[in-house]
C-alpha cells in the first residue's frame, strides 16, 4: 500500500511517519512538504499526485494557531486553509479509487453543542467567534469530500482530532497552541528566573488534550481495519481545566515561580469535549495519557528547541 503523507513535516505529519513505519501491513511512505510541492497551486498538487499515484492520501496539510493567531490573522488562516483543500480534493476527482483520511479539527463544532460532542452536531449551530475562518475552511473541505463521494464514489474519511500536542509542535510564544506555548514560554520564565508567569485568560474553561501519537495510531488503526465512515471523531475522552494544565506543566517544568491569570484576553469556548465513542466501537482507544504525553513533549522541546 502507498501512502501519500500531506504535510509530512509538521505536528501530525511526523507522527504519521513514525508511527506508519511500525504498521502491521507493508507500507511505502511517501512524504511530502511544501519542499517538493506548493500545495497552494493547483497544477503542482496534481502532479504529484499523478507522478505517485498513492493508494491512500493523508491530508495533514494545515495553516494552524492558537487562539490568538486564530484570532488576529483570520484572512489568512481562512485563505490558505480553502486554497489547500480545494486543490487537493479537486486533484482527487478522477481517481475515486485513491483514500482521502483528511484531518480536520474539533473547532468545527458549534460553540453550543451539547457535551460530549459527537458527530450529529456537526453545522448544527453558530460557531465559536475567535477561530471561525479557520473552522469555515475546515467545514468546506467536509462538504466537498461529500460531494465528491455522493457524485463520483470517492472513498473519504474526515478524522475531527480533539486538542492535540506533542513532538515537532509549533512552540512560538504567539502564534502555538495552548500546551506548547505554556511550554516555551514557562521555560524562558525559569531560565530567567521570573517570579511569576501570567496565562492567557481565565484559566477555567475545560479542554481535551490527545498526544499526537495517538491521532497517528489511529489513522494507522482506520488502515489497517479499512474504516470507511465519514465523519470521525478522535478524542482522549479525558478534560482538564486551563488551570489544571498550568500547573501539570509547571510541575513537569519544575518552575518555582507564581502562576497569574489575564482576564482580559479571550478564553475561547468554556467547554470542549468530544464524543468518541464511534471510534471507540471498532476497537481503538488512545494508550498515552496526559502526564506522560507532557513529559515527553517537554523533553522533546529541551532537545530540539534552540
Amino acid at each position: 500500500m502507498k501512502v501519500l503523507i500531506l504535510g509530512s513535516n509538521g505536528l501530525v505529519g511526523t507522527a504519521l511517519v513514525r508511527v506508519l513505519n511500525n504498521s502491521i501491513k507493508e507500507i511505502e511512505i511517501i512524504p511530502s512538504t511544501r519542499k517538493d510541492t506548493n500545495l497552494f497551486n493547483e497544477k503542482e498538487t496534481k502532479k504529484l499526485i499523478i507522478d505517485v499515484k498513492p493508494d491512500v492520501v493523508i491530508n495533514a496539510a494545515a495553516k494552524v494557531g492558537g487562539i490568538l493567531a486564530n484570532n488576529t490573522n483570520r484572512t489568512e488562516f481562512i485563505l490558505d486553509n480553502l486554497k489547500i483543500n480545494i486543490n487537493i480534493l479537486e486533484s482527487l476527482i478522477k481517481y475515486p479509487n485513491i483514500k482521502l483520511i483528511n484531518l480536520g479539527s474539533s473547532c468545527i463544532y458549534p460553540l453550543e453543542a451539547k457535551n460530549p460532542i459527537s458527530e450529529d452536531s456537526l453545522m448544527t449551530g453558530k460557531l465559536e467567534p475567535t477561530n471561525s475562518p479557520y473552522a469555515m475552511a475546515k467545514l468546506t473541505a467536509i462538504e466537498m469530500g461529500n460531494a465528491l463521494r455522493k457524485e463520483f464514489g470517492h472513498k473519504i474519511i474526515n478524522l475531527m482530532p480533539t486538542n492535540l500536542y506533542g513532538p515537532s509542535d509549533n512552540f512560538s510564544e504567539k502564534s502555538s497552541h495552548v500546551i506548547p506555548g505554556l511550554i516555551s514560554r514557562m521555560n524562558k520564565a525559569k531560565i530567567e528566573n521570573k517570579k511569576s508567569f501570567e496565562v492567557w485568560g481565565t484559566g477555567q474553561p475545560k479542554r481535551e488534550f490527545l498526544y499526537v501519537d495517538d491521532l497517528a495510531n489511529a489513522i494507522n488503526f482506520i488502515i489497517n481495519e479499512n474504516i470507511e465512515e465519514d465523519l470521525l471523531n478522535v478524542g482522549s475522552g479525558q478534560e482538564i481545566t486551563i488551570e489544571e494544565l498550568v500547573y501539570k506543566i509547571k510541575k513537569v517544568i519544575n518552575y518555582k515561580g507564581e502562576i497569574t491569570f489575564d482576564n482580559n484576553m479571550p478564553d475561547g469556548n468554556p467547554r470542549k469535549l468530544l464524543d468518541s465513542s464511534r471510534l471507540n466501537s471498532f476497537g481503538w482507544k488512545p494508550k498515552i495519557n496526559l502526564d506522560k504525553g507532557l513529559e515527553d513533549t517537554y523533553e522533546w522541546y529541551l532537545e530540539n528547541i534552540k
